[in-house]
């Protein structure tokens, strides 16, 4: 049975959108299926990290939530040449970077509830593992709806005041709704945090379970989102953290 992920922060600038792209190359490295949808239709980007860009002639969510076209012809394989042998594939459900298309979309409107369907039908159609969505930071209706049908929420944060008090409103959100496997990731910790001390307080603010601790990292920010962190750096900390979460979320699907 398909297992959907949504991950979600509370604020923007957490590498949510980085960490979902490394997460979803760690289950396709492990020989998975994994569809990742970007629903950050505002600030669409993951594509990127993908090393894929749309042509004219070829379809995103945009077209299908303005019903241009069925979902699966916004389907499109970005599977790693490494990853074949292992028999894994990762499909990428892109939103449009054009900044035309995208006003038109948030001025025109869309129903929310027709992503859930298609997230619903792509899973039966194409005998998928696992569908990541790449949320939009913050609560919206968009965020809720996603979150009400994950298996597994994923909330990454920073370690700052802001991103402590808003996530906490999340988490219990997502409670609210029945969310019931959330895994909590803190990322970019600077060297000078006591990792120890942070899970710490992560663990008395939240009370739910601690998926991983990414530390803040030189050679990602050199990499600048121009690739996937877990096959430039397949032996970095901060790589070793997300395989940490992806063995987490693979352990839980075989309940």
């Amino acid at each position: 049975m398909t297992q959907i992920i949504a991950v979600h922060s509370f604020r923007g600038g957490t590498g949510k959108s980085n960490l979902t792209a490394n997460l979803a190359t760690s289950l396709g490295l492990n020989g998975k299926r994994v569809a990742v949808l970007d629903t950050d239709l505002a600030s669409p980007g993951i594509h990127v990290l993908f090393d894929f860009e749309l042509d004219e002639n070829q379809k995103c969510l945009n077209d299908f939530l303005q019903e241009a076209c069925p979902i699966k012809e916004c389907v499109h394989e970005v599977t790693p040449d490494v990853m074949k042998a292992l028999k894994g594939q990762i499909f990428l459900l892109p939103a449009s970077l054009d900044s035309d298309r995208i006003a038109r979309l948030l001025r025109e409107g869309y129903q929310v509830e027709k992503l859930n369907d298609a997230i619903f039908a792509i899973a039966d159609d194409m005998n998928l593992d696992f569908i990541l969505i790449d949320t939009h930071p913050g609560i919206n209706e968009e965020t809720l709806l996603s979150a009400a049908i994950a298996d597994h929420l994923v909330m990454v944060m920073r370690p700052d005041s802001q991103d402590y008090l808003g996530t906490a409103v999340a988490i219990e959100v997502a409670q609210r709704l029945d969310v019931m496997n959330i895994q909590l990731v803190m990322n970019k910790l600077p060297n000078q945090f006591s990792r120890d001390e942070v899970r710490l307080r992560m663990q008395e603010s939240y009370e739910v379970s601690i998926g991983s601790i990414l530390p803040l990292s030189e050679d990602l920010l050199t990499l600048a989102s121009g690739g996937l962190a877990v096959l430039e750096y397949p032996n970095h900390s901060w790589t070793c953290g997300v395989r940490d979460l992806a063995t987490v979320l693979l352990e839980s699907s075989e309940d």
